[in-house]
């Protein structure tokens, strides 16, 4: 049942780290257990970079800030993900799923369904809200004492073959394997995402990594010591920022969803207390 729990408690760290740099016995500990995670024909195709260089981080920082300040000042964020946000625990509590719209200064945050509106994004570029937000994203991912960069190996991730679907599931695999690892540890993990989203930024994240010609940069996270108030709470079933399971289990076939299990508490049976 400790997997159970670590499963539960499983979050994406939004805020700040500890300064205090990852022990290396942990690092060592998150690539092992990345590391034991299936993979078709026991291909592992993964291959991780391990960055504490702090002017490297710096620079991935950097990347990330800007890239957000341009995926926000254009719409393009807003327009690529509007079906995900919500205004209002409320909503949330309705939808269960998505995130919570509330990273905007207090003062806009009453005009923020005008995100997606022409005058909200000219309102919003007009008080520099885009460059606020780049900013703090900066400020986190330099704040970050371990980066953890993920590629593949192209010989396996090869688009449109089905090696790239194994190629990925094994990368899925291995890197939940790390997100629940982070959990027994004390430590925090997200992914720095911004990059992706702005054409041309991710390809300086190679660069900077010094990604060779026969592997792909897939991912990059962001890991570091939880402070003492952010350590994860165990999960609250009946918690609004996640679907019922009535809502995505199905019994025998699609047509029937999974009745029963949407009642707080732990759906799993007891573990046997006796020889059988």
């Amino acid at each position: 049942m400790e997997l159970l729990e670590a499963i539960r408690r499983r979050r994406t760290t939004n805020g700040s780290f500890r300064p205090d740099p990852v022990r290396a016995e942990h690092q060592r500990l998150l690539v092992e257990v990345a590391g034991r995670a299936p993979s078709q024909l026991n291909s592992q195709p993964w291959r991780f970079v391990l960055v504490e260089d702090p002017a490297r981080i710096a620079e991935v920082a950097r990347i990330s800030g800007e890239s957000m300040t341009t995926a926000m000042r254009s719409g393009a964020f807003f327009r690529r993900y509007r079906r995900w946000f919500r205004f209002s625990p409320e909503e949330m509590a309705v939808e269960r799923s998505g995130m919570l719209f509330d990273r905007l200064p207090p003062a806009l945050r009453p005009f923020r369904r005008l995100v997606f509106t022409p005058f909200g994004q000219q309102t919003m570029n007009a008080l520099r809200v885009p460059q606020r937000l780049g900013a703090d994203n900066r400020d986190l991912v330099a704040g970050s004492p371990l980066l953890l960069a993920v590629l593949l190996d192209r010989a396996e991730h090869r688009p449109g073959e089905l090696s790239a679907f194994y190629s990925l599931f094994s990368m899925g695999a291995a890197m939940e394997n790390v997100w629940l690892t982070t959990v027994e540890l004390g430590l925090g993990i997200q992914f720095v995402s911004f990059p992706m989203e702005v054409p041309g930024r991710w390809a300086e994240l190679e660069r900077l990594f010094a990604v060779p010609d026969d592997l792909e940069l897939m991912a990059v996270y962001r890991i570091g010591y939880l402070p003492e108030h952010a350590r994860r709470p165990s999960i609250d079933w009946s918690s609004s920022q996640r679907r019922l399971p009535s809502q995505y289990v199905f019994r025998d076939s699609c047509a029937t969803p999974q009745e029963g299990w949407d009642d707080p508490g732990d759906p799993l049976p007891p573990e046997p207390t006796g020889a059988p």
